[in-house]
């Protein structure tokens, strides 16, 4: 079993509103947010795991949340202050924040940069009022596109944009136009992603309506189409990007690699070559417990098991739309290869995957069927 590339997810579980379709761990703001509490916690969480790193460098950083722009830029200053002196970062690490773009967290990103954030992901989802207030959102169209204006032009690495589609009585038109939009604001990187209804949501226990089946065909079709058309390359299921600004931390999820977590419901992967083991680990979800010190931060471990270990393999190497190296399967996973091959040829006759010699790909028909072609390995 082979050591892979380390990534480092830092979670802030705040946000203004909590949106009706959202599974994330997250809670709306009720009291003043004891940011500087939580910072001690989250460094004091991240010392507690250094072991875990096995003496890698961190490759990518990633702040997600809630809201993680909710922090003041002194408070992200003072987390990656606290990262560096703890372990150490690669020479080009990508340390992203995810950002609403309402007015509120525009004014800061300008000191977000100072602190040393060098990607913003800005969770733009639509640029029509009625859908934004649908979704919860409490942004509007212009603050959107100012936000955009303002990432393009302070001089980060790159940006990228969220925005859905399937929302609730969308029509090809409006979707289409969503998507226009977003890509004139000129983003390196778009992640486009159909809305789904998941449990334990406001929208799971009050569905609306959302757009036939027919539809959402056209949409993905059309939309995957004028993405190509203005140079934007899908290298995932919902990630496109111009060329050479796909997401570090993303691709390293997809790849298998392992990531260090901290904070609140933050869920962790390290490999193990000593014992031949993928540990998969989650931090208390909820702030109170999280900030309580007399409780250990990590609430839940598990080792993945052999019986799992396929599913927990593909399930994110075939979101990727590059081919994939037969041999990274026994590296990260220490399986041998014979033991997948059964499932491998079932998925060929299906045409869900081609088979080469020495690599697999997933197939136009495997990608918009991923959900069977990863069932072969349940």
């Amino acid at each position: 079993m082979q050591l892979p590339d380390l990534s480092l997810y830092i979670h802030i579980p705040w946000c203004v509103q909590k949106c009706p379709y959202c599974d994330f761990n997250s809670h709306a703001v009720k009291n003043p947010i004891p940011e500087d509490e939580y910072i001690d916690c989250l460094l004091d969480d991240l010392k507690q795991d250094l072991a875990l790193a096995q003496g890698r460098s961190i490759q990518s950083i990633f702040f997600g949340g809630g809201t993680p722009s909710i922090f003041s830029a002194a408070g992200i200053a003072r987390i990656l202050a606290g990262v560096k002196a703890l372990l150490p970062l690669a020479q080009h690490c990508e340390i992203t924040l995810e950002a609403n773009p309402g007015t509120f967290e525009i004014e800061k990103f300008k000191g977000f940069k100072q602190a040393g954030v060098n990607r913003f992901s800005i969770g733009v989802q639509s640029l029509q009022s009625q859908q934004l207030n649908l979704l919860g959102r409490i942004h509007n169209p212009e603050e959107a596109k100012r936000a955009a204006k303002l990432a393009g032009e302070i001089g980060l690495n790159s940006f990228n944009l969220d925005l859905m589609h399937g929302l609730p009585n969308q029509t090809l038109t409006q979707a289409l136009s969503d998507l226009q939009q977003v890509i004139d604001l000129k983003p390196q990187h778009i992640s486009w992603y159909q809305l789904t209804i998941e449990e334990n949501t406001l929208f799971a226990s009050r569905p609306p309506k959302l757009p036939e089946d027919d539809i959402l065909w056209d949409i993905q079709t059309q939309g995957q189409a004028l993405l190509a058309q203005h140079g934007y390359q899908q290298y995932e299921i919902s990630a496109y990007c111009q060329s050479g600004f796909e997401s570090k931390h993303n691709l390293n999820y997809w790849q298998f690699g392992d990531y260090l977590a901290i904070g609140c419901g933050a869920h962790g992967k390290i490999t193990l070559p000593k014992t031949n083991q993928i540990l998969r680990y989650e931090k208390v979800k909820h702030p109170k417990g999280y900030l309580d010190k007399t409780q250990d931060y990590t609430y839940n471990t598990r080792y993945i098991e052999a019986d799992d270990m396929p599913f927990e393999y593909f399930m994110n190497r075939f979101r990727l739309k590059r081919a994939c190296p037969k041999a990274e399967f026994s590296q990260f996973t220490g399986m041998d290869l014979a033991s997948v091959e059964p499932m491998l040829q079932k998925a060929v006759n299906l045409n869900l995957i081609e088979e080469t010699t020495t690599h697999w790909q997933v197939t136009q028909h495997g990608h918009r069927y991923l959900n069977d072609l990863l069932e072969l390995f349940v």
